[in-house]
C-alpha cells in the first residue's frame, strides 16, 4: 500500500476515534435541580411496576433510596402506550411531579403494533408532562430480537425534545441471565442496575 494511502487511512481512523470519544464524553441535556421534597413520577408498564421482584425491589423503590427523593411507582403491567397516554393526565394531577421518568412502549413492540403509533403516544406523553411543568427523562425499551436494542424513534424523540435519554441499560440487563427473572423482565438485581443507571443520568443532567 502506498504511503499516501496509509497516511489518509490513518487520518480517517483517527477522526473516527475522536468522534467516538466525543460522543462518549457528551453530556446529556440539563434538568432543573430536584429539591429534597420534590416528587419524581416513574411512569410505564411492567418494567416500572417491578414484575419479577418484590415491590420494594422495583426500580422506582430502589431509585428513591439512591437519590433521597420520593419516587412514585406508576407502572401498569401489560399496558400499551395508548392506554398510558389516557392514564397519564390523572396521574400527573394526583402527584404533581417535578420530574417524569418515562419508560413505555414495550408492550406495543411485543404485540407488533405500529412503531409510528407508539412514537406518537410517547411524544404526546412528553408534551403533556412538560405542559404541567415537569421535566422528562426518557428510557428506551428494547425490541424483541437478537440485538435487544430500542427502536430508533426513542432517540429521535429525545433529540426532538432535548431531554435526557437512556438507551442501553434495559438491553444489557436482559442479555444478562443473573439480572432477569424471565426473558422480558429484570429481577431485583436487574432493577437495581436500572435504578443506578437512572440515578447516574440524573446526576449528569444536574437534577441531583
Amino acid at each position: 500500500m502506498a504511503p499516501s494511502v496509509v497516511t489518509r487511512l490513518l487520518a480517517v481512523l483517527m477522526l473516527a476515534a475522536l468522534a467516538l470519544f466525543a460522543a462518549g464524553c457528551s453530556k446529556p441535556p440539563r434538568l432543573q435541580p430536584l429539591a429534597p421534597e420534590a416528587t419524581v413520577l416513574a411512569f410505564g408498564d411492567s418494567l416500572t411496576y417491578g414484575t419479577g421482584a418484590n415491590e420494594n425491589e422495583s426500580y422506582p423503590a430502589q431509585l428513591s433510596q439512591i437519590i433521597g427523593r420520593s419516587v412514585v411507582r406508576a407502572g401498569v403491567p401489560g399496558e400499551v402506550t395508548a392506554e398510558g397516554l389516557a392514564r397519564l393526565p390523572e396521574t400527573l394531577d394526583e402527584h404533581r411531579p417535578r420530574l417524569l421518568l418515562l419508560l413505555h412502549g414495550g408492550n406495543d413492540l411485543l404485540r407488533r403494533r405500529p412503531k409510528s403509533e407508539a412514537a406518537e403516544n410517547v411524544r404526546a406523553m412528553i408534551r403533556l408532562a412538560k405542559s404541567r411543568g415537569a421535566d422528562v427523562v426518557l428510557i428506551g425499551t428494547p425490541e424483541p430480537g437478537l440485538t435487544v436494542t430500542p427502536p430508533e424513534f426513542y432517540g429521535e424523540i429525545a433529540k426532538e425534545f432535548g431531554i435526557p435519554y437512556e438507551d442501553a441499560v434495559i438491553g444489557k440487563i436482559l442479555r444478562t441471565a443473573a439480572q432477569k427473572s424471565d426473558p422480558i423482565h429484570p429481577n431485583a438485581i436487574g432493577y437495581r442496575v436500572l435504578a443506578e443507571r437512572v440515578a447516574e443520568l440524573l446526576r449528569k443532567s444536574g437534577a441531583i
